[in-house]
């Protein structure tokens, strides 16, 4: 049987300003990173056992 997930703690101080600024500091994928994803992605779809949309 699973353990229980534990509370997420809450952040103060400077540490909530670092996690703030981090989540808003978006980091572009390259198309080639981009097209590797989507390939893995089909490929994983393609030999899946379950349905998928």
């Amino acid at each position: 049987m699973a353990r229980p997930i534990k509370e997420t703690p809450v952040l103060y101080g400077e540490d909530a300003r670092r996690f703030e600024r981090r989540m808003k500091e978006l980091k572009p994928l390259s198309p080639e990173r981009k097209a590797e994803m989507e390939r893995n992605y089909a490929i994983f779809k393609k030999i899946a056992q379950f349905p998928l949309p």
